[in-house]
């Protein structure tokens, strides 16, 4: 799981990131990403086996209208592009905190002051610092591969890249595995859809856009890569993720958008092709992709990973806690692409090569996982950082789509750059709702969504 954040009153420029061609109202979230200075490569197999374990689990276990506004969110890279997180605020007065932003799940849930030694050295909230802040009594319980998370669900004022949002529903977790939060990430901002949610709140981002508050519908994401700069630090700005429009700035041409089959619950998306080396890999005709910022890599079905390995000579499969991945020669460029519905995107050969094994061999960012039946419940791909980084994501509300775009040079150029992490900071705000579908069962929350057809700025300037 990926996580310090970004943010405001440093400058753009300052920071490294792009601003916009236009100006627009609201903020950005820069994010930022955590670099060991040190390869540890059995520390490495360590995390690969827990996002394998964590990607099977996760997939396939079981208001009012205010003034329209847009903002942003710098972002931090941490764990060597492991993963991403933003800052947001919550409570009255606000307090700041550094969240894993996560199109995977749909929870904001964060360590509470009762968390006890797994968060030590970790920002916690305290509810009893907040005038805002409500119990509602509810347990909350969330697994991953790596461990697992409880508490219970509240409400309290919640504000990110520059909108404020009452009576947003959260978890406060007082046990948490020890490990699974990393200093100085305090939790995780789940950015799919409520349909989803374990703690059945209404996510931050989608009540923001359902009520009208966001120029247009849908938020979006640039992220940096450093996999292959010897000489990044253990964080690194992360890129940006925007709220209520588009950065023209970070992408050239038009966003290819891909409409969502079905009832929305993850980001997914039929998977049309997977070209390796210059093959076509056989997928089946039901395969369905879900797009992850929350995965670092990329999990397929076993045939269709064996199949991609086979095109690359001197591949084998890897063991011990690389069980389910591969190893090749590193020094073989592998170019893979995929499509979607249309335009053919290309994945940069630094981001299949996950991480070195020795010298001659390097573990290739594809894996297998459990099979998925291919539909919204269990998608069959889960494609997370090691292509996201190379396009330009938006996550469109109504109708539900997520699209893609070719980065800019102006993006590109972000990518090894060494400069100042963003840090967080509590700013002004630009638009301001309330949540109303807190607390709704998960299947009146679902039949809504049904009807009614974020990484991250932080006015907060957080």
């Amino acid at each position: 799981m990926s996580l310090p954040l970004v943010l405001l009153w440093l400058s753009l420029e300052t920071l490294g990131a792009p601003t916009d061609s236009a100006p627009v109202a609201g903020l950005t979230i820069p994010l930022v990403r955590r670099n060991p200075t040190t390869l540890d490569v059995e520390a490495l197999g360590q995390q690969a086996k827990a996002q394998r374990d964590y990607v099977n689990n996760k997939y396939f276990g079981g208001q009012s209208t205010q003034k329209r506004s847009s903002g942003y969110n710098l972002i931090v890279d941490q764990g060597y592009d492991s993963g991403y997180y933003g800052s947001l605020a919550i409570g009255t007065p606000p307090t700041s905190f550094e969240v894993l932003l996560d199109t995977g799940s749909s929870d904001l849930w964060v360590a509470g002051t009762s968390c006890g030694q797994a968060c030590d050295g970790i920002p916690m909230f305290n509810p009893s610092s907040s005038s805002t802040f409500k119990n509602q009594s509810t347990p909350f319980f969330i697994q991953y591969g790596q461990g697992e998370a409880a508490g219970y669900v509240a409400t309290d004022t919640v504000q990110m890249a520059g909108f404020s949002v009452s009576n947003q529903g959260f978890a406060v977790v007082d046990t948490v595995s020890q490990g699974l939060l990393s200093a100085p990430v305090s939790g995780l901002l789940g950015l799919a859809w409520g349909s989803i949610a374990s703690s059945q709140q209404t996510p931050l981002w989608q009540t923001l856009a359902s009520s009208g508050a966001w120029d247009t519908a849908e938020f979006a994401v640039q992220l940096t890569r450093y996999t292959n700069d010897t000489n990044a630090q253990e964080l690194e700005p992360g890129g940006v993720l925007t709220m209520g429009y588009t950065n023209s700035s970070l992408y050239t041409g038009q966003i290819e958008y891909i409409d969502i089959p079905g009832e929305p619950s993850y980001w997914y998306l039929p998977l049309d092709t997977v070209t390796v080396q210059g093959a076509s890999i056989p997928l089946t005709s039901s395969s369905i992709a879900a797009i992850d910022t929350g995965t670092t890599n990329i999990a397929g079905p076993v045939d269709a990973v064996q199949a991609i390995y086979a095109q690359i000579p001197g591949s084998q499969p890897a063991t011990g806690s690389w069980t389910g991945y591969y190893q090749f020669p590193c020094s073989t460029q592998v170019s893979v692409s995929f499509s979607f519905g249309g335009t053919t995107w290309s994945m940069s050969p630094a981001d299949f090569a996950y991480a070195p094994l020795s010298s001659s061999q390097c573990i290739g960012a594809f894996f297998e996982t459990s099979s998925g039946t291919g539909n919204s419940a269990t998608p069959s791909w889960i494609i997370g950082d090691a292509f996201l980084k190379n396009v330009y994501s938006v996550f469109r509300y109504s109708p539900p789509a997520v699209g893609f775009a070719a980065l800019s040079e102006t993006a590109i150029a972000e990518n090894g750059v060494n400069a100042p992490v963003p840090t967080p900071t509590i700013g002004s705000v630009s638009a301001a709702v309330t949540n109303v579908g807190a607390a709704l069962p998960r299947r009146e929350l679902s039949s809504i969504l049904a009807g009614i057809a974020l990484t991250a700025s932080i006015t907060l300037m957080l």
